[in-house]
């Protein structure tokens, strides 16, 4: 296989917080810079929350509007989705969230926080969107050492001219 002159780019646009919507970004960027692809990551909306301190260690799986969790997460054979009702039920989401750490945490995977400095260790680039920072009244210093800046959308489109962009 001929290999382009080019540097490959990638860019990831996260705009989800929720913990199963985190780590899609997280994995092919950790692939990527492995295959010496430059790594660009934009975190927007609920997706800050992946970069922000106080919300990196609490990120949650809500089992409602969620149709592909199935019941075999939790040891039930068979790919029996679980009812949206029981997403209603007090405690649900925590148990989910917590079901799917101690998944990942037994499979050897990466935290948020501890992916997101493996990236930056290994080079990607990380920026949160200026809209959204000022939506949600935050500042840099709300976000995890690594974060490079805060920027437009605009800003974001001109770093990464060339660049395969994934939104998530």
């Amino acid at each position: 296989m001929e290999m382009a002159d080019e540097n490959r780019k990638v860019a990831f646009i996260c705009s989800k917080g929720n913990l199963d919507m985190a780590y899609p970004a997280l994995v092919m960027g950790w692939a990527a810079l492995g295959n010496g692809i430059d790594v660009t990551i934009f975190f927007t909306f609920w997706g800050l929350d992946m970069i922000n301190k106080d919300r990196v260690d609490h990120l949650e799986i809500p089992p409602i509007s969620n149709a592909s969790m199935k019941m075999n997460m939790m040891g039930v054979p068979g790919y029996i989705g679980i009812p949206q009702i029981a997403g209603v039920i007090p405690g649900m989401t925590a148990f989910a969230t917590t079901l799917m750490n101690s998944k990942m945490k037994k499979l050897g995977v990466p935290t948020v926080r501890e992916y997101l400095q493996m990236l930056v260790d290994a080079g990607a680039k990380m920026y949160a969107c200026k809209m959204s920072v000022d939506m949600f009244g935050l500042t840099k210093d709300d976000f995890v050492d690594g974060v490079l800046d805060i920027v437009t959308a605009g800003d974001f489109m001109d770093m990464t001219e060339g660049a395969q962009i994934i939104f998530i």
